[in-house]
C-alpha cells in the first residue's frame, strides 16, 4: 500500500482481508537459485557421473554393466562390461580415513561370492563355475594359484561372503566384524578394539528393542499432543509433578542398577565375555547415574525459582489447546515437514555423490587407479550445492512456520469460530504459496547468511584443534558463539515477522520492524509468558525422553549378559528427543504466534464498542491474573482507531 493522504478517512484494521504478494524480487532470486541447483543435478547426469555412481565403476574407469571407451594411458580401460554388473573390492575393509573411502582395487564382476573363499584355488574354482573373475583382468582364472602378483591383484584371503546392494550394485560383506571396522573409522573415543566390537554387537543384538523404543517415543509424543489438546489447564502441574517424580525415581533406579550390576560383575560364575560386558555396563551406569543426579538437582532448583511464573502459563496453554481442537491438522505438521526435508536431503546427497563421480578421468600414478575430478570453474559447483542445502532447508522450515502462523492468525482474528475455513491449515498453505513465498525466501536467506560463516568457523576450529594457540582458539570459539546467538535471535525475529506478514500481508522488512517494536513494547510479557512456556515444553521433552529411557533400561536389563548398553540407550534417547522436539516445537510456535496476536490485539483495542478485543476469555483472565501478581501493567488504550501496519509507505 502506498502513502495515504491525511484526508483519507480512518478505517479499522482488518486482518486477513487484504492480501497482496510480498517480496516478489526475492521470490525471483530464489527461483533462479533453484534453477541453478537443477542445472548442477543435470551436469553429472549429462556427463555420465550419475550412471557411474548407480552402476558402479572399477579402478580402471570402466562402468559396470555397459561397454566403455578407452582412457588414454590406462591399458585395462575400455572393456565390455555388459555381463559384469557388480563392483567387487579386493579388500573392502581397508579404509582411507582421510579421504573417507575404501582403499582397495575395485573390479566389475558378474556375481558376488556368497560363501567364504579361503584359498586361491577356491578363487579359481569360483571363477570357473560362475564366470566371475575376482582377480585383476590381466590374470586368467587358471593362473590364480601360481601367479606372482596374486598377493596384490587378487582379493585378500579369506574372501568374506558378500551380497549385492540393491540399486547400487556393490558387493558388500555380510560379516559384522567388517562393520565394526567401518564404525571404527568414525569413532575415536574407544581405544580398545574389543570394546568397539562388543558395542556394535550389542546394537545388533538389541535392534528389535531399539526399534520398539523408537515407536514408543513416537507414541508418547502423540499422547503428549493429545494431553495438550484436551487437558491443557492441568497440563503444567501434571508435567511438573511427573518430571519431579520421573527425575528422582529415574536417578534412584540408575543408582540401584549400578550397585546391582557391580555386584553381578564380581560373580565368579560369569564367562570371560560376560565379565567384559558386565564391566562395560557398570562403567556406563556409573556415568549415567552421576549425570542424572546432577541434572535432577539443577532441574529441581530451576523449578523451585520458577514455581510462581509457571502458574501464569496455564491460561495461554488453554488457548493453545483450543487452537489444536479447531485445527487438528496442526499435529501433522512435523510429518510433512520431516518428509519434505528427508526428500530434499536424499536428493541433495544423491547429487553430491553424482558430482563425486563426474568430471574428467585422471590416472593416479601412485595407485594406477582412475579418479574423476572436476576442473576449472566446475569445481565450485559443490560450494553452490552446499549453500543450497542450507537455504532450501531453512526455506522448508520457514514455510512450516508461515503456514502455522497463518492458520493460528485466522483462528485468533475470527470472532465467530463457526465461520472459519473448513481446513484452515490448507487455506493458510495455499495463501502462503500464492502471496508470501518471497517473504519466506528472504527470511530463510538471512538465516543462511549467518549460518554459513558459523559453520565455516566451526570447521576451521575442528581442523586446527590442537594446533592453534590459546588466544586463537578463544577467539574462534567467541566468534562461533556470537554467530550462534545472532542466528537464534534472527530466527525468533523471523518467526514473528512471518506472523506479522500472515496478519497484515506486509513485506518481510516491514513485518520484522513492526513485530520487533511490538515485542520491545511487551518485553516483560515476552519474558513472563514465552520463556515460561518454552520451559514447560522443555519439561514435556524431558518427560518423553525419561519415559523412553526408563523403558529402555528395563528392556535392556533382561539382556545384561549379551548387550552393552552405551550405544543402544544413546540411540534411543537421541531419537526420543528429536521426535519430542519435532512435535512440541509446533506447540511452541502456536504459543509464540498467539502471544504476538494478543500483543497486537491489546495495543490496538481497549474493549470499548467498535474496538472489541479479539482475544479469548482465557487470555483476558490471564491479563487479570498478571495484574494481580504484579508481573506487568498493560498499556492504556492509545485513544485512536486501529490502522493497518504500514506497507511500503506511511499512514497519516
Amino acid at each position: 500500500m502506498g502513502c495515504c493522504s491525511s484526508t483519507e478517512g480512518k478505517r479499522d484494521w482488518k486482518p486477513l482481508e487484504e492480501r497482496s504478494c510480498t517480496d516478489i524480487p526475492w521470490l525471483i532470486i530464489f527461483i533462479l537459485f533453484c534453477f541453478g541447483m537443477a542445472c548442477i543435478c543435470g551436469y553429472p547426469i549429462a556427463t555420465g557421473g550419475a550412471s557411474r555412481l548407480i552402476s558402479g565403476y572399477d579402478s580402471y574407469g570402466n562402468t559396470c554393466g555397459r561397454k566403455n571407451y578407452q582412457i588414454q594411458g590406462v591399458t585395462l580401460s575400455g572393456r565390455d562390461m555388459t555381463e559384469n554388473k557388480y563392483v567387487f573390492f579386493l579388500d573392502p575393509c581397508n579404509l582411507d580415513l582421510i579421504n573417507r573411502k575404501i582403499k582397495s582395487i575395485a573390479l566389475c564382476v558378474s556375481k558376488c561370492p556368497n560363501s567364504e573363499l579361503k584359498t586361491y584355488s577356491d578363487l579359481k574354482q569360483f571363477a570357473l563355475n560362475n564366470g566371475s573373475e575376482l582377480c585383476s583382468y590381466d590374470i586368467s582364472a587358471t593362473r590364480y594359484p601360481s601367479h606372482t602378483e596374486r598377493f596384490t591383484k587378487c582379493p585378500k584371503l579369506p574372501v568374506p561372503p558378500s551380497k549385492a546392494v540393491p540399486v547400487f550394485h556393490r558387493c558388500i560383506p555380510v560379516d559384522v566384524g567388517c562393520y565394526a571396522e567401518f564404525a571404527q573409522a568414525f569413532i575415536t573415543f574407544v581405544g580398545d578394539n574389543s570394546v568397539l566390537r562388543r558395542v556394535i554387537a550389542g546394537v545388533m543384538a538389541s535392534k528389535e528393542i531399539i526399534m520398539g523404543l523408537c515407536v514408543l517415543a513416537l507414541a508418547l509424543s502423540l499422547i503428549m499432543m493429545v494431553v495438550i489438546r484436551y487437558i491443557s489447564k492441568v497440563l503444567v502441574w501434571i508435567l511438573t509433578v511427573l518430571v519431579i517424580i520421573g527425575s528422582i525415581g529415574g536417578t534412584g533406579i540408575l543408582w540401584w542398577l549400578y550397585v546391582d550390576h557391580r555386584n553381578a560383575a564380581n560373580n565368579n560364575t560369569l564367562s570371560v565375555f560376560g565379565k567384559e560386558v558386565a564391566s562395560d555396563n557398570v562403567k556406563a551406569l556409573l556415568v549415567y547415574s552421576i549425570g542424572a543426579t546432577i541434572f535432577t538437582v539443577v532441574l529441581l532448583i530451576i523449578m523451585f525459582f520458577m514455581r510462581k511464573r509457571v502458574a501464569l502459563t496455564i491460561s495461554l496453554f488453554h488457548v493453545a489447546g483450543k487452537v489444536f481442537i479447531h485445527l487438528p491438522l496442526l499435529a501433522l505438521q512435523p510429518f510433512w515437514t520431516f518428509l519434505c526435508l528427508m526428500l530434499f536431503w536424499v536428493y541433495w546427497i544423491a547429487v553430491l555423490l553424482f558430482l563425486g563421480t563426474a568430471g574428467t578421468p585422471i590416472k593416479n600414478n601412485a595407485t594406477d587407479a582412475v579418479e574423476y575430478h572436476m576442473q576449472g570453474p566446475l569445481q565450485y559447483l559443490v560450494w553452490y550445492h552446499a549453500v543450497g542445502l542450507i537455504w532450501i532447508s531453512e526455506f522448508i522450515l520457514a514455510f512450516q512456520q508461515m503456514t502455522i502462523s497463518g492458520a493460528v492468525v485466522t483462528y485468533y482474528f475470527t470472532r465467530n469460530k463457526s465461520q472459519m475455513p473448513a481446513t484452515p491449515i490448507l487455506s493458510s498453505m495455499v495463501r502462503t504459496i500464492r502471496y508470501h513465498l518471497g517473504t519466506i525466501a528472504k527470511g530463510s536467506f538471512i538465516i543462511t547468511l549467518v549460518k554459513i560463516p558459523r559453520l565455516i568457523l566451526t570447521y576451521i576450529h575442528t581442523q586446527l584443534k590442537g594446533k592453534e594457540n590459546a588466544c586463537a582458539r578463544c577467539m574462534l570459539k567467541a566468534c562461533v558463539c556470537c554467530l550462534w546467538c545472532l542466528e537464534k535471535c534472527l530466527a525468533y525475529l523471523n518467526q514473528n515477522a512471518y506472523t506479522a506478514t500472515a496478519i497484515n500481508s506486509t513485506s518481510f522488512c516491514t513485518s520484522a520492524r513492526e513485530a520487533f517494536l511490538i515485542l520491545v513494547e511487551n518485553a516483560l510479557r515476552v519474558a513472563a509468558i514465552n520463556t515460561v512456556g518454552d520451559f514447560v515444553l522443555f519439561l514435556g521433552k524431558v518427560l518423553i525422553v525419561s519415559c523412553t529411557a526408563f523403558a529402555g533400561i528395563l528392556a535392556l536389563n533382561y539382556q545384561r549378559e549379551y548387550t552393552v548398553w552405551v550405544l543402544p540407550l544413546l540411540i534411543v534417547c537421541l531419537f526420543a528427543f528429536l521426535v519430542a522436539h519435532c512435535f512440541l516445537s509446533v506447540f511452541e510456535i502456536v504459543v509464540d504466534v498467539l502471544f504476538l496476536c494478543f500483543a497486537v490485539d491489546a495495543k490496538y483495542n481497549d474493549g470499548s464498542p467498535g474496538r472489541e478485543y479479539y482475544m479469548d476469555k482465557a487470555l483476558m483472565e490471564f491479563v487479570e491474573n498478571s495484574k494481580k501478581m504484579g508481573q506487568y501493567k498493560p498499556e492504556d488504550g492509545d485513544k485512536r482507531e486501529m490502522k493497518a501496519m504500514a506497507r511500503g509507505g506511511t499512514v497519516a
